[in-house]
Formats: C-alpha cells, structure tokens, sequence
C-alpha cells in the first residue's frame, strides 16, 4: 500500500523543494512554540512555489480562534493539525481538512480514535523524538487512517511500517542535522527507506 509521508517543521523554500522532490506528500508549517515556528509570512515565502498537490499541514497547539483565524486567511492550509480537543473549541472552515492528534498515555480514548477519519498518533510529548507505543499503534491503525509520529528516522520507520502498518508516517526531528535545521540527505533517505518498503510489501 502507499504511505502518505509527512514532512514537518521546514523552514526554508531550499529544504521545501528538496522534501518534494524526494516524493514527500504533505509539508508541516509550525504555528506553535518550537524551534520550527514560523510566521504566517514566512510560511507563505517557504511554500511559495510548493506545487498543487502537495498538502500544506498548519500544525499548531492549543490555539485560540484568533490565532487559527490569522493562519487560516493569511496563509489557508489544506489541513490543521492540533490536538484533537482543540477542534471542539474552534470554528474551522469545512474546506480545511482535520488531523487530530492523540498522544499515547494510558487516558487515551481509542473509540475517539476510531471516531475520527484520520489521525495523526505520537509519544506523550509532542517534539521530543520519542517513540510512541507501536504495539498500540499497530491496534489503533485497524481502526482509522493512522499517521504514525514521533521518534522516526530513516533508519527505523520501515520496521515501524512493517509493526504498525500506518495509513501514513511523520518525521520532523528524525530529518535534523541539529534540533530545528532540517537535512535534505536524511529526508530523502527517509522517503526511500518508505518507498522500499511500500515495494517489498506489494512484492
């Protein structure tokens, strides 16, 4: 099957063109305290001349009505992507896409997950290269279109494709050359290692 592959937190139009060109499916724009935040115009000026059909991911925290409205009308992503109680809290346009984030702990509630057409699942703590529970994830993934976060890297999401069998993957820090600057080698390693593994499994 075809893994959607996230990209998350760039922040240069050089590092955005070279995700696409590896074969990346959707760029993560950071709206939230991180060393990957950018403003609503620098987001505008690193996807610039981001091509049609890859989907621009406004990935934010806890934000207020105010803070998705100055997201949503000066740079209008695709999909918002925050915690999955935040939507309940917000007026979001039907034509912006939700991706709810659950994180693993044990108040988790797998019907909610169930519940959602897609989900973006991660370790407790957003952003800190942890892995999430891919035991879990893998019961999770039977249920609804899972994109599986947290503690990936080139060299291990093959095997967390093979344990969990994700809908789709995200990488932020496993693509770092140091915290918040991001490594066009290792994101294009990290695509292939997915891509190899799509191919083996359809083999």
């Amino acid at each position: 099957m075809a893994i959607f592959v996230k990209i998350c937190g760039l922040m240069s139009p050089e590092i955005v063109s070279a995700a696409v060109d590896a074969g990346a499916d959707a760029i993560g724009f950071v709206f939230a305290d991180s060393p990957r935040l950018v403003s609503v115009d620098q987001a505008n000026r690193i996807a610039g001349n981001l091509p049609a059909h890859i989907v621009r991911v406004a990935v934010m925290r806890h934000p207020t009505q105010a803070e998705w409205d100055e997201v949503a009308s000066g740079f209008a992503p695709d999909w918002l992507q925050t915690d999955a109680l935040d939507f309940a809290q917000l007026d979001v346009s039907e034509e912006v896409e939700h991706l709810p984030v659950f994180r693993d702990s044990a108040s988790l509630d797998a019907c909610a997950v169930a519940a959602a057409p897609q989900v973006l699942f991660e370790a407790p703590v957003s952003g800190s290269g942890q892995q999430a529970n891919w035991d879990h994830a893998a019961e999770l993934a039977r249920t609804t279109h899972l994109m599986l976060a947290g503690g990936l890297d080139p060299e291990n999401v093959a095997a967390a494709i093979r344990k969990v069998s994700p809908w789709g993957v995200d990488v932020s820090s496993g693509v770092e050359s140091r915290r918040g600057v991001k490594d066009k080698d290792k994101i294009a390693a990290f695509i292939k290692a997915v891509r190899e593994t799509e191919n083996r499994d359809a083999g």
